[in-house]
């Protein structure tokens, strides 16, 4: 049998294991939904269950396939603490576990300043637990003497990766993903590890995702029938993932924006700096597969479409989702007077201190008037005008979002995601972007395939940049819209959120 990769690829709900072949062509997939967990009082992620599926699947795939070499790619913000026997000594807790308000304000008094710790390890604040030195802050807090006896500290994908091989390792794109565990500056770990106090449980310097840490363990073979010399990566953040076949086949300067409930704006760049009106948004640094910088903006657009839309079908009995008017939004950009402003979650995305509202006509409608159907705005009378207004608002998000991660004039935007399928909200944006060519994109399985290129190039031995030729990607621009007043509205809009 020809030698195979497999990939463990973590979200935050489904996990899958894909098979790719020596082509890297994904050949099988297996998928299941595994949520998070209570234990102890919070919520916590599923270790046990994880481990346990992947091995089984290992064990029915290694009959099928010649697997050869392994990689690990989750979701961020979670992070494994274990002790001398191996065991997690805290939960591992959900990043979606709520904490109180005073905790955000402990936080920085203990570790610095927000706007300091931004700038030095480049990470924008997430709440609740969305970053990673913060959820250790949060654990060491609760649990003070169990805190005290962690040994070793494992970033989620090097946790499974340490399960399969017994080596302990830190992966440069997690730990410089939001996580304020990375100085970017000194390229060492920051001054947060060391108030944690965990300097001693963390390799010293964490590794490319590409570098192969070992082979699974005797025990992991016989458990899964697989060969004691499959190779092992240290694993990689997800977007890190999504983005690496982007960056080993574009030579052009380019912008991807990956679409969802959380929509992803990442650029690659030369060097970390951020300008005054982006400290305290959420802007940070990514860093790449290759340890260079990926300048990172995010928003809620997806959650933000998608909560006026479930209030519009509910309002109006219908779930529709409306053809591309021209006509309708240049009345409703020309008139300039019916706004959907952010933000949905409050102290999230490019606008964090601003409430969501409707304003029509300078009338305010808070969320919650409209969620109680207290007070409607007019707008809302006519479910494409609303469902209109919603994708300007979005688009007009996204461009602040692209902006800053420097978008520069000519810059290529890629748009991959649930919004590659919103004509509306495309032929908006291309309107407010002139100067900057637009286009869709799909890499099948983008977050595994990435994975799997960090798994074969270890396998060969040989630089990622050599499977470039592996990467099936589909590009299909966008077509201008021309959309006279656009500009003027988009002030209007910028005008009352800032207000």
């Amino acid at each position: 049998m020809a030698a195979v990769t497999a990939v463990l690829d973590i979200g935050k709900t489904n996990k899958k294991v894909v098979i790719y072949d020596e082509s890297m062509k994904m050949v099988d997939t297996r998928r299941r939904r595994i949520d998070a967990i209570r234990e102890e009082g919070l919520q916590v992620e599923d270790l046990g269950a994880i481990e346990s599926w992947f091995l089984e699947e290992l064990s029915g795939l290694s009959s099928r396939y010649d697997i050869r070499a392994i990689s690990v790619t989750t979701h961020g913000a979670a992070v494994v603490c274990v002790g001398e026997d191996g065991a997690p000594v805290v939960p591992p807790v959900d990043y979606t576990q709520p904490v109180d308000d005073d905790l955000h304000k402990r936080f920085f008094d203990a570790m610095g300043p927000r706007d300091t710790l931004q700038v030095t390890t480049a990470t924008a604040e997430v709440r609740p637990l969305i970053n990673v030195g913060k959820a250790l802050f949060f654990l060491k807090e609760r649990f003070p003497d169990r805190f005290a006896r962690i040994s070793t500290i494992l970033l989620y994908p090097q946790y499974f990766s340490w399960r399969l091989t017994g080596v302990a390792s830190a992966d440069i794109t997690y730990v410089g993903c939001h996580s304020y565990l990375w100085d970017f500056k000194r390229r060492d770990w920051s001054s947060v590890v060391d108030a944690l106090g965990i300097r001693h449980a963390l390799p010293k310097q964490p590794v490319l995702p590409v570098t192969s840490i070992g082979t699974i363990t005797r025990e992991v073979a016989e458990r899964t029938g697989l060969r004691e010399d499959v190779v092992v990566t240290a694993g990689i953040h997800d977007s890190n993932a999504s983005l690496l076949p982007y960056l080993i086949t574009r030579k052009q300067d380019f912008v991807l924006n990956s679409t969802g409930t959380w929509c992803v704006a990442m650029h690659p760049v030369e060097r970390v700096a951020f300008t005054p009106d982006e400290v305290g948004k959420m802007v940070f640094y990514n860093l790449s597969y290759a340890g260079t910088p990926v300048k990172t903006s995010i928003l809620m657009g997806g959650l933000e479409y998608e909560t006026y839309r479930t209030l519009l079908s509910d309002i109006h009995g219908r779930t529709d989702d409306p053809e591309l008017d021209t006509v309708l939004l240049e009345e409703i950009v020309a008139a300039a007077d019916a706004f959907v402003l952010p933000s949905v979650v409050r102290g999230t995305g490019q606008f964090p201190d601003s409430p969501a509202r409707v304003v029509e006509r300078d009338q305010a409608y808070t969320l919650e008037e409209i969620k109680s159907k207290a007070s409607l705005p007019p707008a809302f009378s006519d479910y494409e005008r609303a469902l209109a207004l919603v994708d300007l608002s979005v688009a007009i998000q996204t461009v602040v979002a692209l902006e800053r991660v420097s978008l520069g004039s000519g810059t290529e935007v890629f748009i991959e995601g649930g919004f590659r399928n919103n004509r509306p909200y495309l032929k908006i944006l291309s309107a407010l972007l002139p100067d900057n060519p637009i286009a869709l994109t799909s890499v099948e399985e983008a977050t595994s395939f990435g994975a799997a290129l960090c798994a074969r190039a270890a396998l060969d031995g040989a630089p990622v940049e050599a499977l470039a030729d592996t990467v099936t990607m589909d590009v299909q621009p966008v077509d201008r819209l021309e959309l006279p007043g656009i500009e003027r509205y988009r002030d209007r809009f910028l005008a009352l959120v800032n207000g």
